[in-house]
């Protein structure tokens, strides 16, 4: 039963986090624009 909660939590907070950059593509696209963001900080 354990299981089952925590394959179903996991697989939620996958998904939601997939949808919301559309592609895993987006995904990448995301993180580099994040770290373009912290090296003009830094500047």
């Amino acid at each position: 039963m354990k299981k089952r909660i925590v394959l179903a939590v996991s697989l939620t907070l996958f998904l939601s986090l997939v949808a919301g950059c559309n592609t895993l593509r987006g995904l990448g696209k995301d993180i580099e624009k994040g770290g373009e963001a912290i090296q003009k900080a830094t500047q």
